[in-house]
């Protein structure tokens, strides 16, 4: 069974500190290094060290892209309470957002520092990965993103106050971050298998795997979840979101597979 211990980790007078908020700082830092370290090993003869810098615009766009993502989702809240858009340390993350804004940073930033655009967004898809593994520890500190009530022996406690109205007789449920955590650690050992393999030879089909194994992640994990902020028709936006995600990332891969295939016939 899973805890939480709360969400403060600790106080400075009257301002708290967060554990969501170490968590993703964790997360960045374990995500960039990763990156770093594997588009250092693939190509060893580009100026790798530019891969630092790059991961400071980074992580700022992807957070803020994350966070706005989120916002858009939730409307009605941060209309009425703008000054809360800016409020980053109790949770409010969207990773699509993120991944839409890292994705055009890392195309404009690989370019301006004369890198291999596609090594640069093969690396960082396994350093993401890796992050987000980490990253989702986050919602099990805040008592979020939970699934639907369970007595499986890995399920999560939920304290009342975070319950759903129409569920607050219910302790226990999925532990849906516990899922995802699990499953983005595997999509790592995944994408690092790939990129041993075809990191030279094919460079570009690593992020379009971790796109579409991701994709495919969050369509299940989010069958699970009772806190979806938005849906059509009843199907979660995120759901949606993640089966465009996969359907182009699908259609590149073959367009990429045919030029090398091409390329080398």
């Amino acid at each position: 069974m899973f805890q939480s211990p709360g969400d403060v980790l600790f106080r400075i007078g009257d301002f708290p500190v967060y554990y969501y908020g170490l968590t993703m700082a964790v997360a960045c830092i374990t995500g960039v290094s990763a990156a770093y370290l594997i588009f250092k090993k693939f190509n060893p003869d580009k100026n790798y060290s530019a891969i630092w810098d790059i991961s400071a615009y980074l992580i700022i766009a992807g957070l803020l892209g994350a966070r706005l993502y989120y916002c858009l989702l939730n409307p009605v809240y941060y209309f009425s309470n703008p000054l809360e858009i800016l409020n980053f340390r109790e949770g409010g993350l969207s990773i699509h957002g993120g991944l839409i804004a890292g994705i055009i940073t890392l195309i404009l930033l690989s370019k301006k520092n004369h890198l291999p655009v596609p090594g640069v967004l093969d690396a960082f898809a396994c350093g993401t990965a890796l992050g987000q593994a980490i990253g989702r520890w986050g919602n099990f500190f805040n008592s979020e993103a939970y699934g639907f009530p369970t007595d499986l022996p890995w399920k999560l406690y939920i304290p009342l106050s975070h319950r759903h109205a129409q569920l607050f007789n219910f302790e226990y449920y999925h532990p849906t971050f516990l899922y995802e955590s699990l499953l983005d650690f595997c999509i790592f050992l995944v994408l690092y298998f790939i990129m041993k393999k075809y990191a030279i030879e094919k460079p570009g089909i690593t992020v379009c795997i971790y796109m579409i194994l991701y994709s495919v992640v969050r369509i299940f994990v989010e069958s699970f979840r009772l806190d979806s902020a938005l849906d059509i028709s009843g199907i979660p936006i995120a759901q949606i979101v993640s089966v465009v995600i996969l359907l182009i990332s699908a259609a590149v891969l073959i367009y990429l597979n045919s030029k090398y295939h091409n390329l080398k016939g």
